[in-house]
């Protein structure tokens, strides 16, 4: 591991024990929030271990879902999220380069209309399901951040640097969502709010580096 590694891990323990401590969410909350942004750090520059945080981060966010009356976020991390950390840890492997960090491709048009059309319809049809549940909430932007997370997910093991773009857009959706759970005072909330923000801002480094390498490797 080199230093630069070493030194993004420390800074985010410090910062996940002191919110954790702040808001009296020592335990699943700063492990939580650690996970969450070790998963997004190493994800934006390559390295697969970013698939094991990525478990842990999930199974730990579909608890405090589920908490919180959010049952689409449960069932979808549970289910569906958790498994494909291991898929993407093993497709991942398989396309190293030599100092072992992933190799990414890009979307063609066809890609992104598919891709695009599938969001879409895919959030309406879950949001209106979740409407069936009577204490489910916030069932359509719930339906929205599962949808485009998935596809993100499962760009991401394809190694598509567009998973990025997705994620800024899911990114906003669950701000969204934490913002308006934490206003009414959903337990663990505070830290998935600010796992959120971890998100959006390594996300926007994703992006960077992505297109960076990505450039690189066309030239």
């Amino acid at each position: 591991m080199n230093k630069r590694n070493l030194i993004i891990i420390i800074i985010c323990l410090i910062i996940s024990i002191i919110l954790g401590i702040s808001s009296n969410d020592i335990i699943i909350g700063s492990t939580t929030l650690l996970t969450g942004l070790l998963c997004a750090y190493f994800a934006s520059v390559g390295k697969r271990i970013n698939y094991i945080f990525g478990l842990i981060n999930y199974l730990l966010m579909g608890y405090v879902s589920y908490k919180n009356n959010l049952f689409g976020i449960f069932l979808f991390y549970i289910l569906i999220f958790s498994p494909l950390q291991i898929s993407g840890f093993i497709s991942w492997n398989k396309n190293l380069d030599k100092n072992n960090n992933v190799k990414t491709r890009e979307f063609t048009l066809k890609n992104s209309i598919i891709i695009i059309s599938s969001c879409i319809i895919g959030s309406f049809l879950l949001g209106y399901l979740l409407t069936l549940i009577p204490t489910e909430r916030l069932a359509f932007l719930d339906a929205s951040s599962n949808i485009i997370n998935l596809c993100g997910v499962v760009l991401l093991i394809m190694r598509y640097k567009e998973a990025w773009w997705i994620w800024l857009t899911n990114n906003t959706i669950d701000l969204i969502i934490w913002i308006i759970t934490t206003i009414n005072n959903g337990e663990n909330s505070i830290m998935m709010l600010l796992t959120s923000i971890g998100y959006l801002l390594i996300n926007i480094y994703g992006i960077i580096k992505w297109h960076v390498k990505r450039k690189k490797k066309v030239k």
